[in-house]
């Protein structure tokens, strides 16, 4: 490609507006540019990387017998009143009316579509299993667009769903699939991890996401020192310590503690550490009445976790205050199990706790050496807090640590959900009719382009893996305007290269050195040569990967070159 005919549009400055890495260089490398809130055009340069990222994807898809297909984007709201989801959904769905007043939505996702599909065509187990997949443009109104692609509102995905005869074959293809997702991620060079996940809004049951790690990212990882468990924060578990609970080294005292409402204000005015207070937080059970959840005052509760609790209402509702002043007497901060009659669910963390500092039940007061056991009946224990670092690992060997990534992919067993809401059903052997077991699988195509900058940056600007990188090479002429045997020598090179397979960008622009070179840190080649009197004089050029520090010598030769760029 000849960047004179490429339409490059580069900039020095760091627009105001982008909060992130990936969103400061993709404006500034020119890849996108903001149409409205979540909404970005991409650029040529842009769309050499998303093309990359689509055939590796693609590749990896055909790869383990996928099937390619195209659904529409703007869906029926019957399909999605069938599955039970067009409520569901909430704001997050953009509905839209047609001139007949019949209602649809823009696709945040494909399951219903899918299904609708399968149903039409699918009669008999012969048909099955059978996996498909797209490559599309999806539409989600998040309530506050924000970081580029990390948060569009519109955005590229490749969804697959797979159908089969029973839960076994399922577990086959979610395997087949996520070793696909292994080999797109590998081929493209990120660090990232597989993470145990909650199945959210999609449902189902087994559920694991893909995650690039990244300083920004968004998510918490909870990651075993010994590498043998990795969950997403919202999934990771805690175990319950062994042995057994202290005896009580005091009677229970109401201590006054006007004004002190909060954890940190009470160990404070306690003269203790925030790890011997228990904190009280009330939410609203399925029967109407409170319940109480308990934790140790240093952690913090995982919300997930508690709404998959038996008997709590889902989702998670916090009880307002004048339900709280009902049914303990005292406002939140001042709350505790004493002389309660709501129900008490404690975190495990709290099971070998004695001598606790917990709310009294009074404005103002709370009480020091609380035991269960003696000062309220034992509670269940459940897990319901959010991990640490340093945790012990739930599969008993290492500890946890806490790292950032940022969500690329997600795979899904869903069992019958959809297809038993949609009345999909499938002959047996026997003839008999039966619901199809399904599996949802999705990775951000668009998105995996941010993620790959936000891990691989510099101070210069983007440093692509080679295999999503816009370019291979990039050739930069010096005082090509001046030099005929600089000009013919690019002009061969660049031909040659073409003609060998390399994906080589001619800088014939007739721009300085300094601009040139700035430009190709700035997009990110991952191989530079620069052409010049003195280096075809000596029959060298001048090679720098984009993350060398110093510029070398190669010869000047097609072959020797195609080896450094293509490793061959």
């Amino acid at each position: 490609m000849r960047l004179s005919a490429f339409a490059l549009a580069t900039t020095k400055e760091t627009p105001a507006d982008a909060e992130i890495v990936s969103h400061q260089l993709m404006l500034r490398a020119g890849m996108i540019r903001r149409l409205a809130a979540g909404l970005y055009s991409w650029s040529p340069l842009g769309m050499r990387v998303l093309r990359k990222v689509e055939n590796i994807v693609r590749a990896e898809m055909d790869a383990i017998g996928a099937l390619e297909m195209l659904m529409p984007a703007i869906q029926p709201a019957e399909l999605w009143r069938e599955s039970g989801r067009w409520d569901a959904m909430g704001p997050l769905m953009l509905r839209m009316t047609d001139r007949a007043e019949r209602e649809y939505c823009f696709g945040p996702t494909h399951e219903e579509v899918i299904t609708d599909y399968v149903k039409r065509d699918v009669r008999s187990y012969k048909q099955l299993p059978v996996t498909y997949y797209q490559i599309q443009t999806k539409f989600r109104d998040e309530i506050r667009p924000r970081f580029g692609l990390m948060r569009a509102r519109e955005f590229i995905m490749k969804d697959a769903y797979s159908f089969h005869m029973d839960a076994a074959d399922l577990d086959r293809e979610y395997r087949n699939m996520r070793g696909a997702y292994h080999a797109i991620l590998d081929r493209m060079g990120l660090d990232y991890r597989v993470v145990a996940a909650d199945s959210g809004d999609i449902g189902g049951a087994k559920s694991e996401e893909f995650h690039v790690l990244a300083l920004s990212g968004e998510d918490e990882l909870a990651v075993s020192t010994d590498g043998a468990y990795a969950a997403n924060i919202e999934a990771a578990k805690t175990v319950r310590p062994e042995g057994e609970r202290a005896a009580p080294t005091g009677e229970l005292k109401k201590i006054e503690t006007p004004g002190v409402t909060t954890i940190a204000g009470l160990a404070e005015h306690m003269g203790v550490p925030e790890s011997a207070t228990a904190k009280s937080i009330v939410v609203m059970g399925e029967s109407g009445d409170p319940v109480l959840l308990m934790l140790r005052g240093d952690h913090s509760l995982n919300e997930i976790k508690a709404q998959d609790l038996e008997g709590v209402v889902s989702p998670l509702t916090m009880a307002d205050e004048a339900t709280i002043r009902t049914h303990f007497g005292a406002g939140p901060g001042s709350i505790g199990p004493v002389n309660t009659n709501v129900t008490v669910i404690a975190d495990y963390a709290l099971a070998n706790a004695s001598d606790m500092v917990v709310g009294a039940n009074y404005d103002g007061a709370h009480f020091t050496h609380f035991n269960w056991g003696r000062d309220h009946p034992e509670p269940q224990f459940a897990d319901l807090r959010n991990v640490n670092a340093g945790d012990a690992s739930p599969t008993g060997t290492g500890t946890l640590e806490i790292l950032r990534g940022i969500e690329v992919g997600h795979v899904f067993q869903l069992g019958d959900k959809y297809s038993r809401a949609l009345d999909l059903s499938v002959l047996d052997e026997s003839g008999n009719a039966v619901v199809p077991e399904m599996g949802c699988y999705g990775f951000g195509v668009s998105r995996i382009v941010a993620a790959a900058i936000e891990q691989c940056h510099d101070d210069a600007g983007i440093c692509w893996p080679q295999a999503i990188a816009p370019f291979d090479l990039v050739i930069i002429p010096i005082k090509a305007d001046k030099s005929a045997a600089v000009r013919e020598a690019c002009e061969t090179l660049y031909t040659e290269l073409k003609a060998a397979g390399v994906d080589v960008a001619y800088d014939d622009r007739g721009l300085r050195p300094g601009p040139m070179f700035a430009d190709a840190e700035l997009i990110g080649v991952p191989h530079r040569i620069v052409v010049s009197d003195r280096g075809l004089e000596s029959g060298k050029l001048e090679y720098k990967g984009r993350r060398d520090e110093q510029s070398s010598e190669i010869d000047h030769d097609v072959a020797a070159i195609k080896a450094v760029v293509l490793g061959g």
